[in-house]
């Protein structure tokens, strides 16, 4: 990439160099993000290689399979290397042309990848076998001493995953078990999900301890009672509630007896001025 760059004016080249330098950083936890400086970068040298397989990878990230397709054919027709072969078959797929995807994996330039670029060409292969809903005959394509080597290469554990994959997606549980075991095996840096389908399939659940930490909490205090504690404890609530009870009735009691009282001084004051009334009535006729 810099000797590429290097036909670049200086200050151009820094700034493409920078941006393809994000790419690289963000196109795993961010490839929105990424996307984003590859289209800076392609603003500024559309011409180079570099920056339209850059482009095609972050395009790639993010699902958009058209524009990717388009930004790898740049860039091989620039280089006139085969490396991006199985991904331009993996962008067929996407575009929901796996058909496509298969004539390209029975094509002389797939003799010219190296082994980790044939492992992937056979990889996409048996993907697009399976979008055509040939379950059997990705179990085959994905056969091979690659997969039947006890060694472990940078493309092992996918190749085992996929493998694993679609027996389980035949109803070969048993077989699947053993290959996603493989798998965990040869993920050192965690490229796959091998360990949690091999947990799903032996019936292990896993638990947040972050959100049961209270709720276990308190299971492990119920779970230390002594026998008859929590009995003695709820007869002692019991009793307090009903105590609670007794003197809110009381209360409520006094308060109607007090409402009851006022109302009859209230009365006895409207006799009083009812009688008042009359007697001033009476005064007046005579």
């Amino acid at each position: 990439m810099r000797q590429e760059l290097q036909s670049l004016p200086k200050t151009l080249a820094e700034d493409v160099a920078k941006n393809l330098v994000m790419v690289a950083r963000l196109i795993d936890e961010d490839p929105e993000g990424a996307y984003g400086y590859s289209k800076v970068a392609l603003r500024l040298a559309s011409r180079v290689a570099a920056v339209r397989e850059a482009a095609g990878f972050a395009a790639y990230a993010n699902q958009k399979y058209a524009e990717a397709l388009a930004e790898f054919r740049a860039a091989r027709r620039m280089t006139g290397t085969v490396d991006l072969w199985p991904l331009m078959a993996d962008c067929e797929r996407g575009l929901g042309r796996p058909e496509k995807a298969l004539d390209m994996a029975g094509a002389p330039e797939v003799h010219k990848l190296d082994k980790a670029g044939q492992v992937e060409m056979r990889l996409v292969a048996a993907g697009a076998r399976r979008d055509m809903g040939q379950l059997d005959a990705a179990i085959v394509t994905l056969q091979s001493p690659e997969l039947a080597s006890h060694s472990v290469q940078p493309w092992t554990a996918r190749l085992r995953y996929a493998y694993g994959d679609a027996l389980l997606a035949a109803g070969r549980n048993g077989e699947a078990r053993e290959w996603f075991a493989k798998a965990v095996e040869a993920d050192r840096d965690g490229s796959t999900d091998a360990s949690d389908r091999l947990a799903e399939l032996d019936g292990v659940e896993f638990v947040d301890a972050l959100d049961e930490t209270a709720d276990g909490a308190d299971a492990d205090a119920v779970a230390a009672k002594p026998v008859g504690v929590g009995q003695d404890d709820d007869a002692a609530h019991r009793a307090d509630d009903d105590e609670h009870d007794s003197d809110d009735q009381d209360a409520e009691d006094a308060a109607d007896a007090e409402d009851a009282e006022e109302d009859a001084d209230e009365a006895d004051d409207a006799d009083d001025a009812d009688v008042k009334d009359l007697d001033d009535e009476g005064r007046g006729e005579r």
